[in-house]
């Protein structure tokens, strides 16, 4: 049995709102049915094919494609450099631009008939220079219609512009294209929606000028006799046919208009992404499995030097083949960190040294820098093969072995079978493999990984996170990660270096970060308990309240920082006696699941909260809940204090 299909009522508009709309809309409608009642159907294909019109129309295609032409080539710059340059007067020149929009059309003919006039500034220049002469000539029908057209191909492309994320062209860069090869093979085509759709609205513009154009060029028959001017010549003698002929324009700019309709909008980034299949799912048991015999010996190894001030001050040296994983609080410093490395802020500055060449000096695309994204930043137009390649056709290296070298890396990262598909088809494990083959593919010589597997599921992750390790194992250069997973940082590093407030404030193995943290921060990250104050002849004086008795603290008046493991706070009902040196009261506050045990959030105002972790049993033997009073106590072996 079928039910009935349910409407949900919509509210209504309220009139006062609806009514002026309605209004509106006839206001601008009523015109438009002006032509179409006015319209002599019968002799409508008379009217358009008079020799007048059809000179007319072909002298309007003629015009207006090589305002056209004129407005892209001159347009297109311009928006980029609106959109991506920051220079002095900015403000200015977007007015400059949009100036011809608001400006009276035959204000803006008599502007131009002063400035390339036989009068005008550069008109006798032109004219004895070149023997050029603009007025009453078709070039100055040309250049009185691109002055008032352009601004909507400049406005429309740097909305477009706009709306893309830099990380694109910097990631881009960093693979070792240059800004030209950046701007051609990156921006315009993931903007290529806002060029067609500023193009169509400027070829539009153009056909349907008529003050500037009669103003500066005149109103000449076969050359600078367009369409519009037709029609206001024969409004005076032929009504009906310019009625014909407004009808003819009207349906131009509708049929421009109904084409652009949805179908040229959204961000770059909203077309990109597409739902993916559940087939496509990470990790797939029809995807090849990654050894670690895929990765092939490296051909040359590279050193680091660096010394970064600014924002993040540190010195940061490493051997080749090493992996340091970078880890701090928000705005700590760490994407400033890898951002100066590649050359692309103002914040910090980097003075760089990989292997034996200084590349402080170079741009962000001769550095040798392979930057991969926290979300990978694949280029939408280009398929994953395309994707893997562009670092070696930036280089120079030719199509077909730069394409053989890419599916070799697609291969070995186990998404060889997936070459052809775009990003939008791509799970988040694949398109971060393929990031990562991208950035290998470019035989760089610092690799920086921002966060590169944050976005993923536990499973994913854990299997891409294999094949990282994998793989850089083998790569010659060094590799710093940006994490705030401590797994990642145990199981992928070689060092941990750990930043705040732009700051190194530890750099050693993972196994000593792990036992001694020298940060709040990293000791929380790591599921400790971290206090911080200043070290006393027992212990130390908590700089929230209260004094921690140690069992090896350092010199009086250092600061220092305790870390207790949540397995050595105990949990009691009663104030427990005995040789606990530390008892605190407390609230339980928060009950979590961590692995076979329970974690146990308990605030005090006499103490810092403290995490404790006991067994699932101890808790219902104790009775815990939200709200339940308890003491917690901690050896003072229990504590270790370490200076920071």
């Amino acid at each position: 049995m079928q039910r009935a299909a349910v409407r949900t009522p919509r509210a209504r508009p309220p009139l006062t709102l609806a009514l002026p709309a309605l209004a509106a809309v006839a206001f601008l409608a009523l015109p438009l049915v002006g032509i179409l009642v006015r319209t002599e159907w019968g002799e409508l294909a008379d009217h358009l094919s008079s020799p007048g019109t059809v000179e007319a129309l072909k002298l309007s295609l003629l015009v207006s494609f090589w305002s056209l032409g004129l407005s892209l080539l001159l347009g297109v710059p311009l928006a980029w450099l609106l959109a991506r340059v920051p220079f002095p007067g900015k403000a200015f020149v977007r007015s400059l631009v949009l100036l011809p929009m608001v400006l009276p059309p035959t204000v803006g003919g008599v502007a131009l008939l002063l400035a390339f006039g036989r009068r005008g500034l550069l008109g006798p220049w032109l004219e004895n220079t070149f023997g050029i002469t603009l007025p009453f000539h078709t070039s100055g029908a040309v250049l009185a219609a691109t002055f008032v057209a352009m601004p909507f191909l400049v406005i429309s492309l740097e909305g477009a512009l706009g709306g893309l994320r830099p990380r694109y062209e910097e990631t881009a860069a960093s693979l070792g294209a240059s800004p030209v090869r950046v701007f051609f093979t990156v921006t315009l085509p993931m903007v290529a929606p806002g060029v067609i759709a500023g193009a169509a609205l400027t070829w539009a513009r153009a056909l349907g000028e008529f003050g500037a154009t009669i103003t500066f060029a005149g109103n000449l028959p076969g050359a600078t006799q367009t369409l519009p001017l037709q029609v206001y010549l024969l409004l005076q003698d032929e009504p009906e046919a310019a009625t014909s002929v407004s009808l003819l324009l009207l349906a131009i700019a509708m049929a421009v208009l109904i084409a652009l309709r949805g179908r040229w909008t959204g961000t770059p980034a909203d077309r990109a992404h597409r739902a993916v299949p559940e087939d496509a799912a990470e990790p797939s048991a029809a995807e090849p499995q990654v050894t670690a015999a895929a990765t092939p010996p490296p051909d040359e190894r590279w050193s680091l030097h660096a010394e970064v001030t600014g924002f993040t001050r540190l010195g940061l040296d490493a051997d080749p083949g090493t992996t340091i994983a970078v880890v701090g609080p928000n705005g700590a410093g760490k994407t400033t960190l890898l951002r100066a490395l590649l050359g692309l802020t103002p914040r910090a500055h980097a003075d760089l040294v990989l292997g034996d060449t200084d590349v402080t000096t170079l741009p962000p695309h001769r550095r040798h820098v392979a930057w991969v994204p926290q979300d990978g930043a694949l280029f939408p137009h280009m398929t994953a093969l395309a994707n893997t390649a562009y670092g070696l056709r930036a280089q120079g290296v030719p199509r077909a072995e730069s394409r053989r070298t890419a599916a070799g890396w697609l291969d070995r990262l186990g998404v060889g079978h997936l070459a052809h598909r775009r990003p939008g088809q791509l799970s988040g494990g694949q398109a971060q493999r393929v990031a990562l083959a991208r950035a290998l593919a470019a035989r760089p010589r610092l690799l920086v990984l921002d966060e590169p597997l944050a976005a993923l599921d536990q499973t994913t992750r854990a299997h891409v996170r294999h094949t990282l390790r994998t793989h850089l194992a083998g790569f010659g250069g060094v590799c710093l990660i940006v994490t705030h997973d401590p797994v990642e940082a145990v199981s992928l590093a070689d060092r941990v270096l750990v930043l705040d407030e732009g700051r190194a404030i530890q750099d050693a193995s993972p196994a000593e970060v792990t036992r001694h943290p020298r940060s709040p921060w990293v000791a929380r990250m790591l599921g400790r308990n971290a206090l911080s104050g200043t070290a006393t002849s027992e212990g130390l004086a908590l700089d929230g309240g209260g004094v921690l008795i140690a069992a090896d603290p350092p010199p009086a008046g250092t600061a220092a920082l305790a870390i207790v493991a949540p397995e050595a706070v105990s949990v009691h009902r009663e104030k427990p006696g005995g040789s606990p040196r530390n008892v605190w009261p407390g609230t339980v506050r928060e009950i979590t699941a961590s692995g076979s045990r329970l974690r146990v959030l308990i605030t005090s105002e006499r103490a810092p909260d403290l995490v404790a972790e006991i067994t699932p049993q101890a808790v219902a033997e104790l009775g815990l809940a939200d709200g339940v009073s308890v003491w917690t106590s901690v050896k003072a072996t229990e504590a270790t204090v370490v200076a920071l």
